[in-house]
């Protein structure tokens, strides 16, 4: 099953993990050491994080380690771009009529 970038970073524990390994690549069990649940647990959020793209887990020698595709993230601000634009909209309206205020006469 094939998953989106969005349902990777719903989970504050997916979210935390992208950003360990985006720091340094790093084995699953040296991933599972930063957390305090069940390495079965650290594995099925690895799992999930992989079937995004978010992940890529290479063989090197006898040990896996996992490395970050950060472009994946890309997919998450294309969407926010959007979001803002339009607050950035909003603000420049919002800043215009306070500056109209300002130059009104106190009464």
């Amino acid at each position: 099953m094939r998953r989106d970038v969005f349902q990777a970073i719903a989970d504050p524990t997916r979210r935390q993990i992208i950003n360990l390994i985006a720091q340094q690549s790093l084995t699953p069990n040296a991933v599972a050491d930063s957390f305090d649940v069940s390495r079965q647990a650290i594995s099925k959020h690895i799992k999930i994080l992989t079937e995004c793209g978010l992940i890529v887990i290479n063989q090197q020698g006898r040990e896996r380690f996992c490395y970050i595709q950060a472009e994946k993230l890309n997919e998450v601000s294309d969407w926010l771009e959007g979001f803002r634009q339009l607050w950035q909209h909003r603000f420049e309206k919002l800043d215009k009529v306070l500056a109209d205020m300002q130059k009104q006469p106190k009464k």
